[in-house]
């Protein structure tokens, strides 16, 4: 029995250390190079090959006779883009993802250019000098700015900044409290985690599959990556490793979402309403057949909300039987994302577990 807690939190600190690695690092959509270099080094070991296509999907294999499985994890995160620099030197952006505009303002940011990254902080109008009105109002992103403490417009130019860098949040991985940690950028470096992890456990085994890993680009401005990644690899299904929303904290009804950090891994059923994937009977009846054979602790998910790679996978040439494994995250498309480790490791095991059995489906 010591040796199994001992396992368990060796493998927890694993995961924890891995999710550290790539919530710190940055790559928003288009722009994933520094995380795929991170990916490619960590799957190694694991696979028999891989490469890199033209839209920049890492597609790492690992050989085997049976069904062609893809795993999708999408590398990218939110982030913005400088659009334009003012004769003072505020530098103003547009956002790359979803953002919500007010957990921009006053945001600790880095902007990469091509000689060196450059530290700035998200500001706007002070309280202070607002009418009642403008106080009561949502402050929007056209009036906010980034401010690196420049003089003049060639201050940011000598910093050798320009229109097109891109710019991410200044924000660092923190422990919390019973497994809990937050950070950015967990959606959707927690997915690769979980995919790093899956890959890590079946490299042990032999599997009556041909498993392709795909850390795939661009899944915030489109599920573009994924797109092309499935039409080359032509699998005969695919699962999307992502995260979704819980209705485990104030101001959210457990009607919107019954999902639940700590309860293990999400298995979809629907997202975006239907217009993003309904799950097929044969793959849900995998994925859910899986868990309960296997005593994994899994959650159900109908979302009115985002969409994940699998969407995209499953309309790919002539249709795709796709799903989705996801881990509950507080605070989506913020700077302080929250997690539970022992949810990634739920996912990743469920997700190798079903790969397994995927020759009895498919």
């Amino acid at each position: 029995m010591t040796k199994k807690v001992s396992s368990k939190k060796e493998n927890l600190k694993d995961i924890e250390l891995l999710l550290e690695k790539l919530s710190n690092a940055h790559g928003i959509s288009g722009h994933e190079k520094t995380i795929r270099t991170i990916l490619k080094k960590e799957m190694k070991p694991y696979i028999d090959e891989m490469y890199t296509d033209k839209l920049g999907n890492l597609i790492a294999t690992k050989n085997g006779d049976g069904p062609t499985v893809m795993i999708a994890a999408h590398m990218d995160e939110i982030g913005f883009m400088v659009k334009y620099i003012d004769d003072n030197g505020f530098i103003y952006f547009s956002k790359s993802g979803g953002w919500f505009d007010q957990t921009l303002l006053n945001q600790r940011v880095i902007i990469h250019t091509a000689k060196k990254d450059v530290f700035g902080v998200i500001g706007s109008k002070a309280p202070h000098v607002m009418k009642a009105e403008e106080r009561r109002k949502v402050i929007e992103i056209d009036t906010m700015y980034v401010d690196i403490g420049a003089l003049n417009r060639k201050d940011v130019e000598k910093a050798g900044i320009e229109v097109g860098d891109t710019i991410t949040v200044d924000r660092k991985y923190q422990k919390l409290m019973n497994n809990f940690v937050s950070g950015k950028a967990f959606d959707n470096r927690a997915g690769v985690v979980s995919m790093l992890e899956t890959a890590k456990i079946l490299s042990k085994e032999k599997v009556n599959a041909k498993i392709v890993y795909v850390g795939t680009v661009q899944e915030e401005i489109g599920l573009k990556g994924a797109r092309t990644a499935a039409h080359g690899i032509n699998p005969n299904v695919a699962l999307a490793i992502d995260t979704t929303i819980p209705g485990d904290h104030p101001g959210i009804e457990k009607m919107s979402s019954t999902l639940e950090l700590g309860k293990g891994a999400v298995i979809t059923v629907s997202d975006a309403e239907g217009a993003g994937i309904v799950v097929d009977e044969n793959t849900l009846s995998w994925l859910k057949t899986t868990a309960k054979n296997k005593k994994i602790s899994y959650q159900l998910s109908v979302s009115e909300g985002g969409m994940t790679d699998a969407a995209i996978i499953n309309l790919t040439r002539d249709g795709i039987p796709s799903g989705g494994i996801s881990i509950a995250t507080r605070y989506l498309h913020s700077p302080v994302e929250v997690v539970n480790l022992e949810d990634i490791d739920s996912c990743a095991k469920l997700t190798a577990e079903a790969i397994k059995s995927a020759h009895k489906y498919f």
